[in-house]
């Protein structure tokens, strides 16, 4: 059982009223909505972007919160339990690991962060770990795994309250580990501040998220909090942070930590820990030399693209730290599954090839179309867009990366949320100049208008939403998938798609 006064011994707490203090805790609320009578519930009052939770007290209250934490004072007299902390955030990240009793000290957990990669990172580590451990856990972007079962992801990273919580559902379920996303927002937002980590990823670093962070200082060093929380989270654990050494960033990391936390870095220059060296790829996949720990190993993957032996080497510099050994790791990558969304093919008998992937930064697509060039297609046909009441800068970005690397450029919404689809197309088409273009304001039509364009020996990729299942507008979301949308525009053309693999739609 835990009280409020547990909870106010591990919080960042300024002043709290003494009345109350044996109450028992049962739930943690940072919505007035989610209080109910006999609850247990503790509303915790969170300053968000657009809404202030402290405006809302007198509401949880009302709906029955057994007690208050908020950055402000109690009001004069106060007869009911209330917390005054620094940062109600940091706070709510300490009660909800004390509520769950700390899950992460009986699980290894890996985190990683950087602005492209993170999602395949965790999804082949997790699919090693489940090869040796059969029971693991995820969080992240594609779905949430808790061990009993897989549940559809709300966010990359969620809440701190959801974080316990779910980690808890792991443990409880006999997980041994857990891999998770971790982004730039969680990071900034306290979300993991309790999780204890075995290992820290760092991808990579490109633009992306300015809206948020506004500049790219910020938001490297939001990115940097991860190796913050290795060095200072304390326990039993010997965390150890993996690192991207080719990367610009990555260097700035290794030089901050390198003697703060156990560093391990990973890349093709000289001097890696793990390094891969005779890379050499095909339409089936890609196979390198791996050199780690004084030893050569010779690793295949059914993952085409260079920045999957990036992402590939990020993992196999995570085993050690998670229990995994490493030949063994190895092995398994043979067999390893499509990343959904993630560069998925979409088989089919019209003889080019069709790719679906998330690739929603000028650097990630730039990636994507490269390497797809190097697969020397006919043509090489893009369909991209770029999200609205976000970043606006990296549009025209966008558009630079598919006029340089693609044949066809194909410029269609993404999610627009609350702007015009047609004025975000126009900013991405500033990139083109006189060069010529595609525009179809409806994505459905763009995916079909380029299926219908490509000649045996293209490529065509639609880019930017992955595995996504529904699209942003101002007014409402509907279900959109880019990978139906492929499926059904090459059943029109009766070209008997199947996914890679064979599994049928």
């Amino acid at each position: 059982m835990v009280t409020l006064k547990d909870m106010i011994d591990v919080m960042p707490t300024v002043r709290s009223s003494q009345w109350g203090a044996d109450v028992q805790v049962l739930r943690l609320c940072y919505s007035s909505r989610e209080v109910t009578p006999d609850s247990g519930s503790v509303f915790f009052a969170l300053k968000g972007e657009t809404v202030d939770g402290h405006q809302y007290i007198e509401q949880a209250r009302e709906a029955g919160a057994v007690g208050i934490v908020a950055e402000t004072a109690a009001p004069e007299p106060c007869d009911f339990p209330w917390v005054q902390v620094r940062d109600s955030r940091e706070a709510l990240a300490r009660a909800a690991a004390a509520v769950q009793a700390h899950p992460s000290k009986g699980l290894r957990v890996a985190g990683v962060t950087g602005t492209n990669g993170k999602t395949t990172v965790a999804f082949l580590l997790h699919y090693l770990l489940k090869r040796v451990q059969h029971y693991a856990g995820m969080l992240g972007t594609v779905h949430y795994d808790v061990g009993s079962e897989y549940r559809k992801a709300t966010h990359t990273t969620p809440e701190s309250v959801e974080i316990q919580s779910l980690l808890a559902e792991m443990r409880d379920a006999g997980c041994r580990s857990a891999v998770m996303e971790v982004s730039s927002h969680a990071l900034s937002q306290h979300r993991v501040d309790s999780v204890l980590f075995d290992a820290g990823i760092f991808t990579n670093f490109t633009q992306d998220h300015l809206d948020y962070h506004k500049t790219m200082d910020a938001y490297f060093e939001a990115k940097a909090l991860l190796g913050e929380l290795l060095v200072n989270q304390g326990g039993k654990k010997k965390p150890v942070f993996v690192i991207n050494k080719d990367d610009g960033y990555g260097q700035r990391l290794i030089r901050r930590f390198k003697d703060r936390v156990d560093v391990v870095t990973y890349g093709m220059g000289v001097g890696c820990d793990f390094r891969a060296t005779r890379i050499a790829a095909d339409v089936n996949g890609t196979r390198f030399e791996l050199e780690a720990k004084g030893r050569t190993f010779m690793v295949r993957l059914p993952l085409i693209g260079r920045y999957n032996v990036y992402n590939v080497l990020s993992v196999l510099a995570a085993t050690k730290a998670m229990g995994l050994n490493l030949r063994e790791s190895v092995q398994h990558l043979e067999e390893a599954p499509q990343v959904p969304g993630r560069l998925e093919a979409i088989d089919h008998i019209g003889g080019f090839k069709v790719y679906v992937d998330y690739a929603h930064t000028p650097d990630a697509l730039e990636n994507v179309l490269k390497i797809l060039r190097d697969l020397s297609p006919r043509r090489l046909i893009c369909v991209f867009g770029c999200g609205g009441n976000r970043d606006r800068e990296k549009r025209k970005l966008m558009g630079m990366a598919s006029r340089n690397h693609a044949d066809v450029s194909v410029v269609t919404s993404d999610n627009p949320r609350n702007e015009d689809p047609e004025a975000i197309i126009n900013d991405i088409g500033a990139a083109f100049g006189t060069d010529y273009y595609v525009k179809y304001v409806d994505r459905r039509e763009a995916i079909r208008r380029a299926i219908a364009m490509a000649l045996p020996g293209d490529i065509v990729v639609v880019a930017g939403k992955g595995h996504e299942a529904e699209q942003q507008f101002a007014t409402e979301t509907v279900p959109f998938d880019d990978r139906d949308e492929v499926f059904k525009a090459l059943q029109v053309l009766d070209l008997n798609p199947r996914r890679a693999g064979g599994r049928p739609r």
